[in-house]
């Protein structure tokens, strides 16, 4: 049967930035790596088998706005002096009711694919969604 008190809470995640920073305003965060494959026909099979050919790795984090500091450096890809800002994020997810569950994983070569200026709605907390690209990944313990 399940434990109920077992299921993690989302609560308890956090995002750190490249120096270790915890950036508090982040509410959601995701990560996911799309498996990319080639169909392989055989022979005297109508099933068709599949082999692994490239991986794409893609998230976004939606937080609050508190300054324009992130965004700035997001930013520096419109200046032609100056290349893509490219950095690591760290996703934490540790609830205190379950450190089985605990988890801890590094994004390498994170990319920007936007640059989210301003938005906003009269009466409503300022978020701002940020959705990036990266090239690997490494579970921490």
């Amino acid at each position: 049967m399940l434990d109920a008190s077992k299921t993690l809470n989302g609560s308890f995640g956090k995002m750190f930035d490249e120096s270790g920073t915890w950036l508090t305003n982040v509410t959601q965060a995701e990560a996911n790596v799309e498996i990319g494959k080639e169909e392989i026909r055989r022979a005297g099979t109508r099933w068709i088998g599949h082999k692994t050919v490239s991986l794409t790795g893609s998230g976004s984090m939606t937080g609050y706005k508190i300054t324009s500091a992130f965004v700035k450096r997001i930013a520096q890809v419109a200046d032609d002096t100056q290349g893509a800002f490219i950095t690591e994020l760290v996703m934490k997810l540790d609830d205190p009711e379950n450190h089985e569950g605990k988890q801890w994983i590094r994004l390498k070569g994170v990319q920007f694919d936007s640059i989210p200026l301003l938005s906003y709605e009269h009466g409503s907390i300022v978020e701002e969604e940020t959705p990036f690209t990266f090239s690997g990944f490494e579970y921490l313990d």
